[in-house]
């Protein structure tokens, strides 16, 4: 696919469109359950969230997060719509992600939460494993805790 990613901060207008976008990775990448937490995370926990569009068309999403006083950055809700798997987009998000992290000077570590669903996905962008903890997440949703390794190209 030869289309050029857009990737801008998300406006509330957008919450609609990537819900949709959401649910239809659920169930393979995320839990039923996670749905009403995503949306409340759209509603009062966003610190800084991205939209990915094609041509004017919403097609993925992700955002970051803060702890430890903003020395760690954490990936939170990053997904593609599905027909867009496997096009470069969602790889493309992540690497939005990274560096606008590492432009933040407090930041001195990139983490994240994902799943045994996704985290070969974010190894080949990068991250390495640290723990597994199986059910975390949801029924057959383990948590991947994973850091961004300062050295990847």
């Amino acid at each position: 696919m030869s289309h050029k990613i857009q990737i801008r901060e998300f406006d509330y207008q957008d919450k609609d469109e990537v819900m949709e976008i959401f649910k239809q990775n659920v169930p393979r990448y995320f839990a039923v359950s996670e749905i009403k937490e995503f949306e409340d995370y759209l509603e009062s926990d966003i610190e800084k969230y991205f939209v990915a569009e094609i041509e004017g068309e919403i097609v993925g999403a992700g955002g970051v997060n803060f702890a430890d006083n903003k020395t760690i950055g954490q990936m939170s809700w990053g997904f593609i719509k599905p027909k867009f798997h496997g096009c470069g987009f969602g790889s493309k998000l992540v690497k939005h992600r990274i560096d606008y992290l590492k432009s933040i000077i407090t930041v001195e570590k990139i983490a994240l939460g994902t799943s045994q669903h996704t985290y070969k996905f974010y190894e080949k962008n990068g991250f390495v494993l640290k723990e597994v903890r199986k059910d975390y997440w949801a029924k057959d949703f383990d948590l991947y805790d994973m850091i961004y390794d300062n050295e990847h190209k």
